[in-house]
């Protein structure tokens, strides 16, 4: 089947990419001050969630996505601007940057690391307590058809 049929023209993706943004701009303004969340974020978690419970289809976003993706390091580059725009800052407040973000992001990666150590033992335990169920009731059974007089085979003595 060719993936091509199902894709949605690409006015129609940019419609439903500019309909999430805009819903997220409502909900972040709605945001008091002294928390503000930005309205990427907030329009990531409801294309999430309209995919996951497929309100959309991936179809109908995927094509402009990956081009976006394609050109992200593009995108990026009125931020990287902005930045030598304000090298002033960076002379004066260079060191605590610098500070702040490695410090930054030792705790993130040694956050992410407890977190994914976390979820492998509660993965793993899940597993051990099905294998334990499958494994009692697979005795249960033998037990009772020993107590029926069944030899494992089927066959009665």
């Amino acid at each position: 089947m060719n993936s091509k049929k199902n894709e949605a023209p690409i006015l129609l993706q940019m419609g439903i990419y500019s309909g999430i943004l805009f819903i997220s701009n409502i909900i972040s303004s709605l945001f008091p001050a002294s928390m503000p969340v930005p309205t990427p974020v907030i329009g990531l978690i409801i294309l999430y969630s309209l995919l996951t419970f497929k309100i959309i289809k991936i179809e109908w976003v995927e094509s402009l996505g990956a081009f976006l993706i394609s050109i992200i390091g593009f995108l990026f580059v009125p931020s990287g601007i902005s930045l030598a725009a304000n090298l002033d800052i960076m002379k004066a407040a260079g060191v605590q940057l610098v500070m702040v973000v490695l410090f930054s992001t030792i705790i993130l990666l040694v956050v992410t690391a407890y977190t994914t150590r976390l979820f492998i033992f509660l993965h793993t335990h899940q597993e051990k307590t099905k294998q334990r169920k499958v494994l009692t009731n697979k005795i249960y059974a033998n037990k009772a058809q020993v107590t029926n007089g069944d030899d494992h085979n089927g066959n009665l003595y």
